[in-house]
């Protein structure tokens, strides 16, 4: 009696058991809508879903995107797997997500990449709410190498591409950085001829170099900064961008995912693409201009273009350079801008005589709405670098 109460114990733990590990399984579901939800437009449509533990997997992907000639249900991408899956306060978060390598040809160009991955994705249980726990997150990603290729021979390739995004104390904000590293580009097979010979006469006869990027966003004030873009290739140089706008915030962003919703939505295509162009304008007028500058370090092309432009004139690099200088003062004085004439003039000679680099700079002294700056384009363009503060220098200390 002892042994069939003990067996009666056992077999009601092992069906409590059993139907405790059904009722606590992922749904595969209602993760794919999630992350439908987070990706704002953008949707995943799996062939089919397979859950194995903490591990899901979604074959035969196709990607769709919002825009009004997006029809069907996408593009193929294959297979996504994504493991460490666990339920999060009624959303999900995600170890890694790892995306199936890519290979596609097109018009005899085929485009490869590998090791395509995610690294510790939020999915929100709310995407609609406008607020930063609403937002589907990642802190690391990765892709490469990536190769491009025609009729066998390699014309660019990237050894590999690493961004993360770093959510800021208090929930205050994000810092983002990306490297894209081992960037080579065989510039041999140009098919122009005529850029080809240019080319060839000043040596660049191939790419070599990386890009980065590093910025960060205050969702209190809505500035977006990106503090540094720049593209460093070997024998050419090194072209710096940054740049501050405020007014970027999640009320604006979900503005204009609801303007692009309602363009996908409308059967008018056309009425679609106006309704909206009127929308973003609208919304531009929440922005403002902090700063931006382009700044461009030599690295000896320079005076290979001056040689080159000068044998094309039947004289000397360093000729080309003079006449290059004495042309400048007056192509800048039909601009009618005196503020800057003179300050455009000297940084060009400066450059001219010793390449070393050369900025565009804008600081205004407090913030510009962007409708202020395009009503001055559109009336008194001449008054757009006094608006902006805008300085021009070479050779600065870098």
């Amino acid at each position: 009696m002892r042994h069939l109460r003990t067996f009666r114990y056992a077999l009601t733990a092992a069906t409590f058991l059993t139907l405790s590990g059904s009722a606590f399984a992922l749904d595969g579901n209602d993760l794919v809508a999630k992350i439908n939800a987070g990706l704002q437009g953008t949707t995943l449509n799996p062939a089919s879903i397979n859950v194995d533990g903490s591990n899901v997997t979604l074959t035969g992907v196709k990607v769709r995107v919002p825009s009004p000639e997006a029809a069907g249900e996408g593009a193929p991408i294959g297979d996504i797997v994504l493991t460490g899956v666990e339920e999060d306060a009624g959303g999900y978060t995600i170890e890694k997500a790892t995306f199936g390598n890519v290979n596609v040809t097109n018009e005899g160009v085929t485009v490869t990449a590998s090791d395509i991955s995610l690294s510790n994705i939020t999915i929100p249980a709310d995407a609609t709410k406008g607020t930063i726990d609403s937002m589907m997150m990642y802190e690391e990603g990765h892709i490469g190498p990536v190769s491009v290729t025609k009729a066998g021979s390699e014309l660019f390739s990237l050894a590999s591409t690493d961004f993360s995004l770093t959510k800021r104390d208090g929930d205050a904000g994000f810092d983002f950085e990306a490297t894209a590293a081992g960037l080579k580009g065989d510039l041999t097979k140009v098919e122009d001829p005529q850029a080809k010979d240019v080319l060839q006469k000043i040596g660049l006869t191939s790419l070599q170099g990386e890009i980065n990027m590093a910025g960060g966003w205050d969702l209190k004030t809505g500035t977006l900064e990106v503090t540094n873009y720049s593209f460093d290739f070997k024998d050419i140089g090194n072209l710096s961008l940054a740049f501050s706008i405020s007014g970027y915030t999640l009320e604006l962003i979900k503005s204009l995912q609801d303007q692009m919703k309602a363009m996908e939505t409308n059967p008018n295509k056309e009425e679609a693409q106006a309704a909206a162009g009127m929308a973003m304008m609208g919304l531009m007028q929440q922005l403002s201009f902090n700063s931006a500058s382009v700044s461009f370090e030599d690295a000896s092309i320079t005076k290979r273009l001056l040689d080159y432009a000068g044998s094309q004139q039947g004289v000397t690099g360093e000729q080309m350079a003079q006449s290059l200088k004495a042309m400048v003062p007056i192509m800048i004085g039909q601009l009618n801008i005196p503020e800057l004439q003179n300050s455009i003039s000297e940084a060009v000679n400066t450059y001219l005589d010793d390449p070393k680099s050369l900025t565009i700079a804008a600081a205004p002294e407090k913030s510009v709405p962007f409708p202020q700056i395009l009503g001055a384009a559109m009336g008194a363009p001449n008054s757009i670098p006094t608006l902006l503060g805008v300085t021009v220098s070479a050779n600065d200390e870098m």
